[in-house]
């Protein structure tokens, strides 16, 4: 839509238009949002399962003599 060649009476359509991009726009920023704080809490999941996980003293003694 170039808006030099607008009319007055699309004056109200460009302002639908816009609204209505302006609308998209912010579902698309609430959607990324919500996206990355999921992220961010599989993230934290993982983070502490591999801590759980973990044990220093695995490995520490060998048995040469079996």
């Amino acid at each position: 839509m170039d808006v030099s060649s607008l009319a007055m009476p699309d004056i109200a359509g460009l302002s639908m238009y816009m609204a209505r991009n302006e609308t998209l726009q912010d579902v698309g920023t609430a959607l990324l949002s919500n996206a990355l704080d999921v992220q961010e809490s599989v993230g934290a999941a993982t983070v502490s399962m591999m801590e759980q996980s973990v044990n220093p003293a695995l490995g520490a003694n060998i048995d040469i003599r079996a």
